[in-house]
């Protein structure tokens, strides 16, 4: 089974909604995590709300430091763009995915970041399946 590490800043929004897509659509075919490199503490609300329009309770989540996952090996470390790196976390791939940080933005907008993201954690997903040989069959930055 593959793992895969979504990691941002205070991991609260984005690499907590990507965890979240990750364990929808690739329940019994990945490992999924998040993290941050300074984490809140904290889910946002508005995270919560949005992947619960979607039957997901992101609210059993709790925001977690890098530090749990220096030194684990991972399939692949996706980063969301806001320039967080996680050098101690051994990862067969890094990825970084240019996605804004939805924490200010109104609900629509949120959704759209919610919906970006799940579009590319589906794109992740079957890149890994096609990964036979230690690299993804399509492009996962897709």
């Amino acid at each position: 089974m593959k793992r895969v590490l979504f990691v941002c800043v205070e991991n609260s929004n984005r690499s907590q909604m990507a965890e979240a897509f990750a364990r929808m659509h690739g329940q019994g075919r990945v490992t999924a995590a998040s993290a941050g490199s300074r984490p809140s503490g904290r889910i946002n609300p508005k995270a919560v709300e949005a992947m619960g329009e979607l039957g997901y309770d992101l609210s059993t989540h709790a925001s977690k430091g890098l530090d749990e996952f220096n030194g684990q090996q991972v399939d692949v470390a996706v980063t969301m763009g806001c320039g967080d790196e996680c050098p101690l976390v051994l990862a067969g791939q890094r990825v970084d995915w240019k996605i804004p940080d939805p924490r200010d933005m109104t609900p629509e907008e949120f959704r759209g970041v919610r919906d970006l993201i799940e579009q590319k954690v589906t794109h992740l997903l079957v890149a890994l399946e096609g990964d036979h040989d230690g690299h993804p069959g399509t492009d996962p930055t897709a």
